[in-house]
C-alpha cells in the first residue's frame, strides 16, 4: 500500500495539472459561494461599514470580460515560458533535469493562479443580468475578482524573476545539493546504528549463507523498468509473520527485467502464489529514477552536469566546480554516518532481512570517477576535486574510507601528470595530492 501511494505521490508531485486543478477547483467554489453570499454581504456592508459599490451591469461586464480575458492570455505566455524553461535545461544540462523543474511548485502555483483567476471571472461573468430582465450585479464577486487580477499580475512579476533565477547553474546545482543532502539526512540518521551494540549486525554463520544460496527461491519482478521504491517495513513484517528470511537482490535506482528475482526467500517452500501476491505491490517500478530511496540518483545528476560543462562545446569549468562543491557536501554529510548492516533481525534477534548494504565507497566513485576522466584536462576542476577529497577526509571514521579516497586523489595527479602540459599545473596537482596522503596518514 506504502509502495503504490508512494509511486502516486511521486507522479502528482511531478505533474504541471494537479495543484492548477486544485485551484481551478476552488476557485469556482469560491466564485458560488461569493455569488450566493453577495447580496446579504453588500447590503451588510453598505449598512455597517458605510461601503458601497458603483458601476452598472454593462461596465461591470466589460471589467470581468477584460480580466478574464486577460488571464488566459497570460496563462499562455507562462505556459509557453515553461516550455522554453525546460527546452533549455534539457539541452544544457541534461533531459534527466526535467523532473526537477516539472516538480518545481512555483511554477504549478503561478499556473494556478491565472487559470484559477479565469475561471472565477467566467463564472462570475454569467450571473450579471440586464436588459428586460432583473438587473443582477454581483458588486463583492466583481470586487474580488478585481482583486484576484491583482494578485495575478503580482504573480506573474514573481515568475519572470523566479524564470530567470532557475536556470542559472550554479541554482541548479544547489537545489540538487540540498534534495541530496535531505535524502542523506532521511536515509542515514546522524545516530544510527551507535550505542546499540546489543543489536546483532555481523554476517550470519558461513554455513548458513551457504545453506541459504543453496535452498533459498526467487521472485521476480512483474514487469520491466527502474525500481524507485521498497517498502522495507512491510517487506520486514511479512517476513517476521511468515517465518522468512529474505534477501533484496535489487536496490533502489536498478533496472529490472521483468522475471529477474526480486528477492529470495528462505525456506524455498513456503514460496506461493500468495505470497508472491504479496510481495509484488512492495516494490514499485516505473519508467524512471527517483531520488526517494535513490541517493546515487541525485549524485548522478550533479556529475551529468559537470561532465556536460567539461564538454569541448559547452568548456565551462567553473559550472564543473560548482558540482564538486556540492558533491563534496553531501559526501561530508555521508562519510560522518555510519552505514547500517544489511542484516536486519527482529526483537527476538532472529534473522529476517538480507538488504543491499550502501557503501560509502560506492558513493565516491559515483561522484568522482566520470568528473575525474573528462576534467583530468583541466588544471582548475583537478584541483578543486583534490581540494574537495582534503574536506571530505577530515569528515571520515572508517579506514576503508580514507584508502577510497586516497585511491580516487592518486587517480586524479596521475591523470594530470598525463593530459597537463604546464610543469606548475603538475606542481599544484601534486601539492593538493600530498596533502590528502598526510591527512589520510592522520589516525581517524
Amino acid at each position: 500500500m506504502r509502495g503504490q501511494l508512494f509511486k502516486i505521490w511521486d507522479r502528482i508531485r511531478s505533474s504541471f495539472w494537479f495543484l492548477p486543478t486544485v485551484m481551478a477547483v476552488v476557485a469556482v467554489a469560491l466564485a458560488f459561494v461569493s455569488i450566493a453570499v453577495d447580496k446579504p454581504m453588500t447590503e451588510w456592508l453598505s449598512l455597517k461599514l458605510g461601503w458601497t459599490f458603483t458601476g452598472g451591469a454593462d461596465g461591470v461586464s466589460a471589467v470581468m470580460g477584460v480580466v478574464a480575458g486577460s488571464m488566459i492570455t497570460i496563462a499562455g505566455v507562462v505556459f509557453s515560458m515553461t516550455l522554453v524553461t525546460l527546452s533549455l535545461a534539457s539541452a544544457q544540462l541534461g533531459p534527466r533535469l526535467l523532473r526537477n523543474f516539472m516538480r518545481d511548485s512555483t511554477t504549478q502555483v503561478v499556473l494556478g493562479t491565472f487559470i484559477a483567476t479565469f475561471l472565477y471571472c467566467l463564472i462570475v461573468l454569467r450571473t450579471i443580468r440586464r436588459g428586460g430582465e432583473v438587473t443582477f450585479v454581483p458588486h463583492l464577486s466583481v470586487s474580488l475578482g478585481v482583486l484576484l487580477a491583482v494578485v495575478s499580475v503580482g504573480v506573474f512579476i514573481y515568475f519572470i524573476h523566479h524564470v530567470s533565477v532557475s536556470i542559472q547553474a550554479n541554482e541548479i546545482a544547489a537545489r540538487i545539493g540540498a534534495e541530496l543532502n535531505e535524502g542523506i539526512n532521511r536515509l542515514f540518521p546522524e545516530q544510527i546504528g551507535r550505542g546499540a551494540s546489543e543489536i546483532p549486525v555481523g554476517p550470519p554463520d558461513p554455513g548458513f549463507l551457504e545453506v541459504f544460496d543453496r535452498e533459498a527461491r526467487p521472485i521476480g519482478a512483474y514487469a520491466d523498468g527502474y525500481l524507485q521504491f521498497i517498502d522495507a517495513q512491510a517487506l520486514f513484517e511479512i517476513a517476521e509473520e511468515e517465518d522468512l528470511i529474505v534477501r533484496l537482490e535489487q536496490r533502489p535506482g536498478n533496472y529490472v527485467v521483468a522475471s529477474c528475482p526480486l528477492v529470495l526467500i528462505w525456506p524455498g517452500s513456503r514460496v506461493t502464489n500468495r505470497l508472491t501476491e504479496r510481495l509484488h505491490p512492495l516494490f514499485v517500478l516505473a519508467h524512471q529514477r527517483t531520488s526517494g530511496q535513490d541517493l546515487e540518483f541525485g549524485v548522478n545528476q550533479l556529475v551529468e552536469i559537470a561532465v556536460r560543462a567539461l564538454s569541448p562545446g559547452t568548456n565551462d569549468p567553473f559550472t564543473a566546480i560548482t558540482c564538486v562543491d556540492r558533491l563534496g557536501s553531501a559526501l561530508c554529510r555521508l562519510a560522518s554516518r555510519d552505514m547500517p548492516s544489511p542484516y536486519r533481525h527482529d526483537c527476538q534477534n532472529q534473522l529476517r532481512v538480507i538488504a543491499s548494504a550502501d557503501t560509502f565507497p560506492a558513493f565516491v566513485n559515483a561522484a568522482f570517477n566520470q568528473i575525474r576522466q573528462y576534467g583530468r584536462s583541466s588544471a582548475a576542476v583537478t584541483i578543486r576535486l583534490l581540494e574537495t577529497i582534503a574536506v571530505v577526509v577530515k569528515f571520515t571514521h572508517r579506514p576503508e574510507d580514507r584508502a577510497t579516497l586516497l585511491r580516487h586523489a592518486e587517480m586524479i595527479t596521475r591523470g594530470a601528470a598525463e593530459s597537463l602540459h604546464e610543469d606548475q599545473d603538475r606542481r599544484s596537482v601534486e601539492e593538493r595530492c600530498q596533502a590528502v596522503r598526510m591527512l589520510c596518514s592522520e589516525p581517524a
